[in-house]
């Protein structure tokens, strides 16, 4: 089950890989040279940004999130339980970190198991009993040992290139000397403005639901206990409906004196909400599946509960 799961995921970058050479074809020909320079030229670019991405991108989530790295005495009960979890995954032990927010939540960042973090909010630590808390622990390890977090990274990284390149490639055919070509040119412009980093989203979104699924999956495994898991996202949902809801814009951006140093942080950062075990940006709405970080909780709970019956439980 898990070939299937990297098959799809690398047929995923193939595209992505695709859309970038095209885009950059397209400048070539829009600036009248070989378009076989540019496509590679777009993709080295695209490999430079991957590469940076892959060194900084713990420190930033960990930044952009608020979280504070604890020792074992500062919360024993998530310390212990991801020191657990590691052993039994047979990783290294990872940093433990507390987001202070009463969303219920969990991620996992770092560009390898070596240089992990295992990230929980001060929410989820307060609403879930510990068989639902390690489901979701489980789940963050599971994404360790995929290395989804370098998954995901270089899909976000190539997509913004994808993005860029094609605005680019617009404001070179606007201001184009090829007359003879220009209508031609314009139109392939806009299409690539319109259509590539719309194609390049949903590619990436498909990427972070894949990867969402086999984490769902080898968390249950490792711990034995699908229905722990399952569980524990029927809560969170529950519980993080009802939290945003009962906030209001000033709750939201007000110090928690609780919390030295930290913001009252109700609104995930937007740019991470792929790493999130529950999606904090879920919208309603029958484009939900589509443009969703996440799959549905409906979904993953049935998958879940599935795999509990082969199983035998």
């Amino acid at each position: 089950m898990k070939a299937v799961w990297w098959f799809r995921t690398i047929m995923m970058f193939v595209y992505l890989s695709l859309l970038l050479m095209a885009v950059g074809a397209l400048v070539g020909f829009i600036f009248n040279s070989n378009f076989i320079y540019w496509s590679l030229a777009f993709l080295a670019i695209s490999l430079f940004i991957c590469f940076f991405s892959y060194y900084n991108s713990k420190q930033m989530a960990l930044k952009a999130n608020k979280v504070r790295i604890i020792r074992r005495e500062d919360n024993p009960r998530l310390y212990d339980m991801v020191a657990e979890l590691a052993q039994k995954s047979g990783l290294p032990m990872p940093e433990v970190g507390i987001s202070y927010t009463p969303v219920a939540n969990a991620f996992a960042t770092g560009r390898n198991p070596e240089n992990a973090a295992v990230v929980a909010t001060s929410g989820i630590l307060d609403l879930l009993p510990d068989d639902e808390l390690r489901g979701v622990l489980a789940h963050e390890m599971s994404h360790v040992r995929n290395r989804d977090i370098l998954v995901m990274g270089i899909a976000s990284a190539i997509s913004i290139v994808i993005s860029y390149v094609s605005q680019m490639a617009w404001y070179a055919a606007i201001f184009s000397r090829d007359s003879e070509n220009r209508g031609m040119i314009m139109l392939a412009a806009l299409a690539a403005q319109i259509v590539v980093p719309f194609a390049a989203l949903l590619i990436q979104l498909g990427i972070s639901r894949n990867r969402e699924y086999l984490a769902d999956e080898s968390g249950a495994r490792l711990i034995n206990d699908p229905m722990a898991l399952a569980r524990a996202l029927q809560h969170l949902e529950r519980q993080n409906d009802a939290t945003v809801q009962s906030y209001t814009l000033e709750d939201m951006v007000r110090k928690d004196r609780n919390t030295p140093d930290a913001t009252l942080n109700i609104c995930t950062n937007r740019n991470y909400a792929h790493m999130w075990i529950s999606n904090p940006l879920k919208k309603k709405g029958i484009l939900e599946s589509m443009f969703s970080t996440h799959p549905s909780t409906e979904s993953r709970v049935a998958r879940l509960t599935e795999l509990a019956k082969k199983m035998g439980q």
